[in-house]
């Protein structure tokens, strides 16, 4: 469950500003160690028919530092990695195009040296007919590495309802069963009295035929 969800906010991430509408979905907040995070960071124009000309860069303060080091920078197509502690790590996974309106990166083999907050910058410059429009967007994402991942609580949730949804279908299943059985039961009780009482009725005409 915890794989699905985390697939589904990547793939959130990564749709087309061309596809449909622009959302911006807040990236996740916990990396494993030894495995690949998604650093989610999107910024979407407020008018999707202006073209926009955008790059974005990407910085991160250490946990107990007080200054920001400069990362990683794109600038469609260029992509480069600005500081050694990521030097091979970053891989650009935003917009393949000028316009870029999803900013993420992945982190290849996450270290506890990674924790620390985030923090990515777009800036935009608006195309416009009678002048140019730059806008500045910044966003932070305070990460943190654990040893294992923690259940989330959709997952717990969902596995209790599972296991809630099988014991009512097995007494739900025992209760028509008990159901079928009672009424097969009555029935073939109810024909042996009919049995019973047309062999009394033979048996009393058999006797005033008699008489």
């Amino acid at each position: 469950m915890i794989h699905c969800l985390s697939f589904l906010v990547a793939c959130s991430l990564l749709v087309s500003p061309c596809l449909g509408g622009c959302a911006e979905v807040d990236s996740l907040t916990e990396a494993v160690a030894g495995q690949g995070f998604l650093l989610g960071c999107i910024s979407c124009k407020k008018r999707e028919e202006v073209p926009a000309r955008t790059t974005v860069d990407w910085h991160f303060k250490p946990q107990g530092e007080g200054e920001f080091r400069h990362i990683f920078s794109y600038s469609h197509p260029t992509a480069d990695i600005l500081h050694e502690d990521f030097r091979e790590r970053l891989k650009w996974q935003g917009t393949l195009n000028h316009d870029i309106q999803v900013g993420a990166v992945y982190i290849q083999n996450v270290t506890f040296n990674d924790s620390g907050t985030y923090r990515c910058t777009f800036h935009r410059t608006l195309l416009l007919p009678l002048a140019d429009e730059r806008v500045v967007v910044e966003k932070e994402v305070a990460l943190t590495v654990v040893a294992t991942a923690n259940r989330e609580v959709v997952s717990v949730v969902s596995e209790i309802l599972m296991y809630v949804l099988i014991v009512v279908l097995q007494l739900w299943l025992i209760m028509v069963l008990v159901y079928c059985y009672k009424k097969t039961w009555d029935e073939h009780e109810e024909r042996e009295e009919k049995k019973a009482l047309k062999a009394q009725e033979a048996l009393l005409q058999m006797k005033d035929n008699s008489a």
